[in-house]
């Protein structure tokens, strides 16, 4: 062979075992539902052997049995070579193996198809790198690459979904003693305010949280306090409790989330750090929280706008995978677009939500991802969200274990201020705004695995801050 001659070589394959899968399932039907939940016709090297498999299939699914005469028909335009399909099938029957070994070849059969997708995908990456237009990225590139390589792997665990008892048991019982070490209070992760935690019991791993707001109720900022605490509490208690926390500021970006986070530790307004509106002790004191506090806090931003559902999922086993987080933020669902255009909004927003129940499922981590809500509260004279207020909320509230809304009574009393200031009415309205000052509900009104209910808790609209309210404030409430 001269010098520079390429060598073609043959994806990998084993006839063979195609072969030996097909006759034990010939021989023994119940052989296909042993393979069935991984293995399919696309699996098989030769279009022949796919074609029989998808035959038998067929039969079988359609309570029939599959054997060498009732496929007579089906096969017998099938050329294997020296033998028609009705010929070759009597000659699987007659090689096949045991039946309670023949998985092993449907596992054979199913790794090299595995393997031929993986050279597909390599293939692939490399023609999209040569001949790609020069506007894409070579981070898409990654990007798509990822999510096909992701699939690959979510498959290969097919056949790993069905646990045992024992296994079961063992979970629930880890669960349960997680929540016994701090105190009966919680399994999850803290959201760093005691009531909402005593109600959600956490967040949970695998849960998938909305939490949903009309504009300018503060879901962004309570999203922000949760992640910042969480990923605070993991160096504060050496990683005895929180977790890295991963935060896709879909709408804001990253400076603009840590101006507020910088604003909370030192009590100064994030529009004044924004203007520079500081002095020469207030600037040494944001150096100092930055470098001892926010610099060493595990929270990893990705402030992509406009960005798909398969690359968001991409990104997010990304960052489980280098930096072990333990829950992932959205900010906000609505900013993201699907794999694929669709017929309408409504089908998009299904496809996302399932996509994000599934990656925490995948991950097993909270996902809290925050969604807007329509109009209609704002029509209501009672203007506290309900389920039904969900945009698209047909498959967001289906897929979401835990529905959580924002409502400030706050915002909308000041939004009535009377013009007259002398009228009675408003000095009514100033004792409501006494009441409603400062304070925040957050309502539950869907919690798969728990109670439903609200909380309330403090606000600081200066430094977007949420908080426990005080003793006193929680026995004025009736707060137990």
């Amino acid at each position: 062979m001269g010098k520079g001659t390429a060598v073609l070589r043959e994806p990998p394959h084993n006839l063979e075992a195609e072969q030996a899968i097909l006759g034990a399932m010939l021989i023994t039907n119940d052989v296909f539902y042993r393979v069935s939940d991984w293995l399919d016709e696309e699996h098989f090297y030769d279009p022949g052997h796919a074609e029989l498999f998808a035959a038998i299939k067929r039969l079988i699914l359609n309570r029939r049995r599959a054997t060498p005469i009732s496929l007579k028909t089906d096969v017998a335009e099938l050329d294997f070579g020296e033998l028609k399909g009705p010929a070759y099938l009597g000659r699987l029957a007659a090689a096949a193996p045991p039946p309670q070994l023949a998985w092993q070849d449907g596992r054979v059969v199913y790794d090299l198809a595995q393997r031929r997708r993986l050279i597909e995908i390599g293939e692939g990456l490399i023609a999209a790198a040569m001949d790609a237009p020069v506007e894409t990225t070579p981070d898409t590139l990654v990007e798509n690459t990822e999510t096909a390589l992701a699939a690959i792997a979510e498959k290969g665990k097919a056949s790993d979904h069905q646990v045992t008892m024992l296994e079961a048991a063992a979970d629930a019982i880890d669960t349960i003693a997680a929540a016994y070490q701090r105190d009966g209070k919680m399994a999850g992760q803290s959201t760093g305010l005691r009531d909402l935690d005593s109600l959600l019991g956490g967040l949970a791993p695998a849960q998938l949280v909305i939490l949903a707001a009309r504009p300018a109720m503060g879901k962004t900022a309570l999203a922000t306090n949760i992640a910042y605490e969480t990923a605070r509490r993991f160096i504060e208690t050496k990683e005895e409790d929180g977790c890295p926390v991963g935060f896709f500021s879909c709408e804001m970006s990253a400076r603009e989330v840590m101006f507020r986070l910088i604003g909370t530790e030192i009590g100064i307004p994030a529009d004044r750090l924004r203007r520079g509106a500081i002095s020469p002790e207030d600037f040494n004191r944001i150096l100092q929280v930055s470098e001892e506090k926010l610099g060493p806090t595990p929270l990893y931003f990705d402030e992509a706008g406009g960005i798909k559902i398969t690359q968001l999922c991409a990104r997010a086993r990304r960052m489980k995978r280098r930096h072990g987080i333990g829950l992932l933020v959205v900010d906000y669902l609505q900013l993201v677009s699907g794999s694929q255009r669709r017929d309408g909004r409504t089908q998009e927003i299904t496809e996302i939500s399932s996509q994000l129940k599934a990656l925490a499922k995948e991950l097993e981590i909270p996902v809290l991802a925050l969604s807007q809500l329509s109009r209609e509260c704002e029509r209501r004279d009672d203007k506290r969200p309900r389920l039904p207020d969900l945009r698209e909320s047909g498959s967001i509230e289906q897929d979401a274990d835990v529905v959580m809304f924002l409502y400030r009574d706050e915002y909308y009393i000041a939004q009535a201020e009377p013009t007259d200031k002398n009228a009675a009415s408003y000095f009514e309205w100033q004792s409501d705004m006494e009441k409603a000052k400062a304070k925040a509900e957050i309502l539950v009104p869907k919690q798969r695995q728990g109670p439903t209910g609200s909380v309330e808790v403090r606000f600081d609209a200066k430094l977007t801050k949420f908080e426990d309210l005080a003793v006193q404030e929680r026995l004025t409430e009736g707060v137990v």
